[in-house]
């Protein structure tokens, strides 16, 4: 008898997961095909010149433990990591992992296969200074905002406690009711519409209710309060909001070397990965997908038959492909949904002027952050990656200085095609007017385009509803990941969808809605997926 076989459609985190939990856990063989000429999706690290680029950065922290347990099976804890008796439950596999015991740590000095613990640091620059973020209220902070505009805000905040807008329609409402207007106005709206590329007014409330749902000043209090208390300093952080973590896991040489690993360990167990194979058309009999028909680099096509399918492409692109086509309600919603485009560009610098001036060694003491947001209005750029400072081994050389400059844009229009040359000088233009970088500290440059990164909110997502009832109307296909469910998912979410999707096949039972309610109900993890 012929074994199973599970089409899984891109090689992200939620693909690479699925084609890992079938090649272990059962006899269904999954195939793999991937658009892109390596694996990871956004999750993936280029590699220039040794200079290694963390597409938007990822922090390995999840509230599940079964994700948590998960990427430590495929890279081992540095070694002194954990607090002294701190432990992870992994209930998924009915046991107990002590992190501070000498087989769960690995030296980093010694070995590339390792998961780093790094300190999270990340702040705003607005008006030419920085503050912290998750925003602290403290003497500096207040200092640095001066007397008026802290006034503003105190009052904006209570008036949104004593008369909240009601009812929240927009992430302009959501924001306003957490944190006031000023404060909204200060240190979110432009930075948000940068994202975005449309006002707050017209993005759903929806959007702040799955991505910042735990963030507000109460919160932010509940926090500083709670970092009064002894801390074990460990990586647990179970009862802390994802937004206010202080410590994440890291793979060495970025999120790209885990699913690099994963895909290897995939095919040594009898699955296929085809890169640069794209999937044009899936063939259905109007309960079941019975086959897709693949495209190659040379435009060769071939069908190929499955049993199972998992498809964390584009809504879109699925809806489009779909052979015989799909109802035109459903169409025509699948087709009309917006995406936001991402642009990274690597810079390169010889010395960092910010600060009084540092070179890489003394980077982490002038310049902690993991990531700077810009809420300056005079320039593009909406993010600031210091690559340094999520791994030294992201830098080939250790006296370099390794930025990743972040814009928010729609795919083909005027910035998106900009040739990589122009880009370039335009982001040098903003790194000198933000004070970071004068052009000849510029030792080498590259420019990242990532199409279809985030799904969007609004337009036509409104009516979702309609595509996501249809898809899920089919027995044996799985949509997965952020843009197979057109869900703005972090990394674990994804991968979570992936595996609870596996469990309902390997265990007989229907899970297609609880696949969708992952990370849209707040404590998913505690009580279902994390175990």
């Amino acid at each position: 008898m012929a074994p199973r076989v599970a089409i899984i459609i891109g090689a992200g985190p939620a693909g690479l997961t699925a084609a890992y939990e079938l090649a272990t856990r059962s006899d269904i063989r999954p195939i793999l095909f991937e658009a892109g000429d390596q694996v990871g999706g956004i999750s993936k690290t280029v590699n220039y010149k040794g200079n290694r680029i963390d597409i938007g950065g990822h922090r390995f922290f999840s509230k599940s433990r079964r994700v948590m347990d998960w990427w430590l099976n495929i890279l081992p804890l540095e070694a002194g990591a954990a607090a002294p008796g701190e432990a992870i439950a992994l209930s998924y596999h009915n046991r107990r992992h002590d992190l501070s015991a000498p087989r769960a740590g690995a030296d980093p000095e010694a070995t590339d296969e390792v998961m780093l613990v790094r300190p999270r640091v990340s702040r705003i620059l607005f008006d030419g200074k920085f503050f912290d973020y998750p925003i602290r209220f403290g003497l500096g902070t207040l200092a640095r905002l001066g007397p008026a505009r802290t006034a503003r805000i105190m009052a904006g905040y209570a008036r949104a406690r004593m008369r909240p807008i009601r009812p929240e329609v927009s992430l302009r409402d959501f924001i306003i009711n957490r944190f006031g207007r000023e404060l909204y106005e200060t240190f979110f709206e432009n930075y948000t519409e940068k994202v975005w590329g449309v006002p707050c007014e017209e993005i759903p409330a929806g959007w702040g209710a799955q991505r910042i749902k735990g963030v507000s000043i109460s919160a932010l209090v509940r926090n500083a309060l709670r970092k009064l208390r002894p801390q074990s300093g460990g990586i647990a952080q179970r009862g802390v909001e994802t937004s206010l973590i202080e410590r994440f896991l890291y793979p060495k040489h970025g999120p790209g070397q885990l699913w690099e690993k994963v895909a290897g360990q995939v095919t040594a167990r009898g699955g296929e990965l085809h890169c640069r194979t794209r999937v044009v058309a899936l063939n259905h009999d109007g309960e079941r997908v019975t086959s897709v028909v693949t495209e190659d680099a040379n435009g060769t096509r071939r069908t190929v038959a499955c049993d199972y399918v998992f498809s964390s492409m584009a809504v879109k692109d699925l809806i489009a492909g779909w052979t015989p086509p799909a109802p035109a309600a459903v169409a025509g919603v699948a087709g009309d949904l917006p995406y936001r485009d991402f642009i990274t560009i690597g810079v390169l610098l010889s010395r960092l002027r910010l600060a009084g001036g540092t070179d890489a060694a003394g980077l982490s003491q002038k310049i902690p952050d993991n990531w700077i947001y810009v809420q300056e209005p005079g320039v593009k750029v909406g993010r600031i990656q210091i690559f340094n400072n999520w791994s030294p081994a992201l830098v080939a050389d250790p006296g370099d200085i390794w930025l990743g400059l972040e814009y928010f844009v729609n795919e083909g229009d005027d910035f998106w095609t900009l040739p990589d040359a122009e880009m370039t000088e335009f982001a040098v233009r903003e790194l000198g007017a933000l004070g970071f970088a004068l052009p000849e500290d510029v030792k080498d440059s590259v420019v990242v385009r990532s199409p279809k990164a985030y799904p969007a909110y609004f337009g036509s997502y409104e009516r979702f509803d309609v595509v996501r009832d249809y898809v899920s109307g089919f027995a044996n296909l799985y949509c997965v990941g952020r843009n197979g469910m057109h869900r703005y998912n972090n990394q674990d979410h994804s991968m979570l969808t992936a595996m609870v999707s596996v469990d309902g096949i390997l265990e007989g039972r229907d899970v297609h809605e609880e696949v969708w309610d992952i990370n849209t109900e707040e404590e998913y993890h505690e009580t279902r997926g994390g175990g």
